[in-house]
């Protein structure tokens, strides 16, 4: 029997990827604890000794299917079409596992669900797999799976559930990471920063959209993940975690859905992206 060994909401934003020198200029004297946060990740995720990481990508926009992408291996120069003058010259070269993408797809027609397996030389890459898998220096094989755009939160928790049966049939040690930002609205571009730290919670899109990242983290601190589902369509949807909360909601529904009991570890301070919240937080399972 396979398992799920780990699981984590991780932050990618563009502005970790810079050097330290401008992150610090950035942070008005202070770096971003999400970099310090990295690094206690990676401890997590070394004791959790993973076979295969998989990745829910909150930039991997799909219609009509949730994908899962079935690549052998992938390597290259990453240059983002949505900010090049700011992230380009990533190099990436690392193993996917595509038999654990088309055991996805087959639970997925036993079930009924819009899930399939996708394998094209082509396919693009995306910043929130190529940051994760550079920040967190990842050896083992990466499976990427999309956001589909056209879901309602349930859905999302099917993908899950048929991901977290495909792993349990696979023999391997998964480690699931979402991907992504909690609320996700973006400041205007012109701006003013609240706080001279640009990181800083102050500088976050609103005032109720901390307040509610805030809820969501001590909820998850306490297990209680039933009651962010329970509350999405009123509460959360309307601040618009990142990707519609795909990653956070497939993550969990491969960990049970809204029965899920496992209680998140913060593993940095939240902090601000040019108006949205990020934080890293780690689940034992």
């Amino acid at each position: 029997m396979g398992q799920i060994v780990g699981a984590a909401i991780v932050s990618h934003h563009p502005g970790l990827m810079q050097c330290e020198e401008f992150r610090v200029l950035m942070g008005a004297g202070a770096d971003s604890d999400l970099i310090a946060g990295y690094e206690r990740l990676r401890a997590r995720i070394a004791a959790a000794q993973p076979d295969v990481v998989l990745i829910f990508d909150t930039h991997w926009f799909t219609t009509g299917y949730h994908l899962v992408d079935a690549g052998q291996h992938y390597a290259g120069m990453y240059v983002s079409d949505e900010m090049p003058w700011y992230l380009h010259g990533v190099p990436y070269d690392y193993d996917g596992c595509p038999e654990l993408a088309y055991a996805v797809e087959a639970v997925a027609r036993e079930r009924k669900v819009a899930s399939r397996a996708i394998n094209h030389p082509a396919l693009a890459r995306h910043y929130p797999t190529i940051n994760v898998v550079h920040k967190l220096r990842l050896a083992q094989p990466v499976v990427s799976v999309s956001s589909c755009q056209n879901c309602r939160s349930e859905h999302f928790l099917q993908s899950g559930a048929v991901i977290g049966e495909a792993i349990a049939r696979s023999g391997r040690r998964v480690l699931l990471l979402a991907s992504g930002a909690l609320s996700h609205r973006f400041n205007a571009i012109d701006w003013v920063p609240a706080h001279p730290r640009i990181f800083h919670e102050d500088n976050v899109s609103s005032r109720r959209n901390v307040e509610l990242d805030k809820q969501a983290i001590a909820l998850m601190a306490e297990g209680r993940h039933d009651r962010i589902v329970d509350d999405w369509d009123s509460t959360y949807r309307p601040v618009y975690w990142e990707a519609a909360g795909a990653h956070y909601l497939q993550m969990l529904g491969a960990l049970g859905g809204r029965d899920c009991r496992a209680k998140g570890t913060p593993m940095s301070d939240y902090e601000n992206a040019r108006g949205t919240g990020n934080i890293h937080v780690w689940f034992d399972v």
